[in-house]
């Protein structure tokens, strides 16, 4: 994927996702919509995916500057003693801190959520920008997302919001509350 088409694509994914959550009602971005993958209590909304979305993408642009600055990109994860760990370990690591990414953002105005995803769209066209086509094409080793390129990667950003709204538009919480 080139930079022009992975610049369409992050631009019209997010002007087709601010579409769909900005028309919604302040008392439906905050309901209830999924389970926490982390905490049995907890229940995410849309805004919490939206904002979710938004931290992948600020590590993921982390991830993007250490590879192409010659640095292991996507550090391996291990356990104390060195061996490492499984998937679902890896997963569940992954789901406290997107968790506590949550509670941090929680309360906040949709209004704010967004101008905290500008920030972070605004580092990702940034970086675009200051990409080579030979780092867009480079493979970030162990990489599971997209083709494994810093360019599929940094496209997988809008790939990953629609995801969530998809998962959230689902609601398993209320068909759970109905049995």
């Amino acid at each position: 994927m080139d930079r022009i088409e992975i610049e369409i694509k992050l631009n019209r994914d997010r002007s087709w996702l601010l579409e769909r959550i900005g028309a919604m009602s302040a008392e439906d971005l905050a309901a209830p919509r999924t389970f926490s993958e982390h905490d049995p209590a907890s229940r995410w909304s849309y805004a919490d995916h939206f904002i979710h979305t938004t931290l992948i993408e600020r590590n993921w642009n982390e991830m993007f500057r250490r590879h192409v600055s010659g640095e292991q990109g996507l550090a391996p994860r291990k356990r104390e003693d060195g061996s490492p760990q499984s998937m679902d370990e890896i997963m569940a690591t992954i789901h406290s801190w997107t968790e506590e990414w949550k509670a941090e953002q929680s309360g906040k105005s949709f209004t704010e959520l967004v101008r905290i995803g500008q920030e972070v769209r605004a580092d990702t066209i940034a970086l675009l920008a200051e990409l080579t086509d030979e780092d867009l094409a480079s493979k970030i080793p162990g990489a599971p997302w997209a083709d494994g390129t810093v360019g599929g990667i940094m496209a997988a950003n809008a790939d990953h919001a629609r995801m969530h709204f998809a998962w959230a538009k689902e609601d398993p919480v209320s068909a759970a509350d109905a049995s």
